[in-house]
């Protein structure tokens, strides 16, 4: 909601002041400049991208409008799942979590989380990796190196709209401008009439450069570094699973090994120690009564 927020600000403050300082509104209403700024706009992105790259934006735009899906909550949550499935291998072997990671959602330890069975990537990657550690036929190197290059995909998939956007807000301004030149050249064209309607045709011309900027530096581009930002937050999480994951592996307990996942999480959404031990310690005495 923060960008909604942003959106607001911007446009109170600008049209706020042009009106404070004696201006009309109504001498910025020029829809066609802005349809020849917008449409260009949007024709170049559709002629730069892939069906893919659009398809991505599509779904990115609705996430940039909700809070954010990975709070400290869901972290909590998602170390709780991996304690007690990991905690389960450890006390009763690896092939005893077979049946909840072929199934997740028949599984009574994934029903116990919801945030995170909701989450269809999570699930696929903790799943995975889980299934690769009983197959016991990778080092633990092994699994790193590929969970390592798993990430950077998705990562770069996920950056394709932001640095979409990116390259439309930097190509807005010029767009502006196209619109201003065109303005230009049609007062130029009515240079025999009065010195009072080439001055409104020129006024009307220069709307075009300060569209161009405004929706370039006002919207556009918060627009891509929220849909950046949030593409940040879905490569840590896959992050701090990754680093429990291989902690297990490399022999520490459960409890450690979402120590090691902690660790690597934002300040923001970071737990405290003794949050992450109590939560702990409350999910391992829920267990415990359900065995």
């Amino acid at each position: 909601m923060f960008i909604i927020f942003g959106f607001l600000l911007v446009l109170v403050s600008v049209f706020g002041s042009y009106t404070a300082l004696g201006g009309h509104l109504g001498a910025l209403y020029q829809p066609f400049e802005f349809i020849l700024i917008a449409g260009a706009a949007l024709g170049a992105y559709i002629s730069s991208n892939s069906g893919k790259s659009v398809a991505l934006l599509l779904q990115a735009i609705p996430g940039v409008l909700r809070a954010t899906p990975y709070s400290k909550s869901v972290y909590m949550e998602l170390m709780a799942l991996l304690y007690v499935i990991l905690n389960k291998a450890r006390r009763d072997g690896l092939m005893s979590i077979e049946g909840d990671i072929e199934d997740p959602k028949s599984s009574a330890i994934f029903a116990e989380y919801p945030s995170i069975l909701r989450d269809a990537k999570l699930i696929e990657f903790i799943t995975d990796y889980l299934r690769l550690m009983i197959s016991g036929n990778m080092s633990a190197f092994e699994i790193e190196t590929l969970m390592d290059q798993e990430i950077e995909a998705y990562h770069h998939e996920r950056d394709i709209p932001a640095h979409a956007l990116r390259a439309v807000a930097d190509a807005l301004p010029a767009f502006g401008i196209v619109a201003a030149v065109l303005g230009v050249i049609k007062a130029l064209a009515s240079v025999d009439q009065p010195p009072a309607i080439l001055a409104d045709l020129i006024s009307k011309a220069m709307v075009g450069t300060f569209l161009g900027v405004l929706l370039a530096y006002g919207f556009v581009a918060p627009l891509a570094s929220t849909i950046e930002r949030r593409t940040v937050g879905s490569v840590k999480i896959l992050e701090c699973i990754k680093v429990t994951l291989l902690a297990s592996m490399n022999g520490y307990p459960p409890q450690l090994a979402v120590e090691f996942g902690r660790k690597v999480l934002y300040s923001g959404v970071r737990p405290s120690f003794i949050e992450l031990e109590n939560h702990v310690r409350q999910t391992r005495s829920q267990s415990n009564k359900n065995a």
